[in-house]
């Protein structure tokens, strides 16, 4: 009995094409992560020494905020913070 590749094609790129939809799905962005008190939280980075980080917490937030973590490495600054309560 032959078979000509035709007739594989189909399943397989069904099969393909299922496997990329989930790999491309875990590459979507994530929920936030809440503190205990149900404040949501943001990653922000930049440049080590500058002070765009804080400027971005501080105009996202209308102000005041609470930094949970703050770390460097390799000359970039993360800082997870989380807008007060108003």
């Amino acid at each position: 009995m032959k078979r000509n590749l035709s007739s594989f094609a189909h399943p397989v790129c069904a099969t393909l094409a299922v496997g990329a939809l989930a790999v491309l799905s875990g590459c979507s962005s994530s929920a936030p992560l809440f503190l205990s008190d149900g404040r949501a939280t943001t990653l922000v980075q930049c440049p080590v020494g500058s002070d765009s980080c804080s400027q971005q917490a501080s105009a996202s937030c209308g102000g005041a905020y609470d930094v949970v973590r703050q770390s460097s490495a390799s000359g970039t600054l993360s800082l997870i913070y989380a807008c007060r309560a108003k």
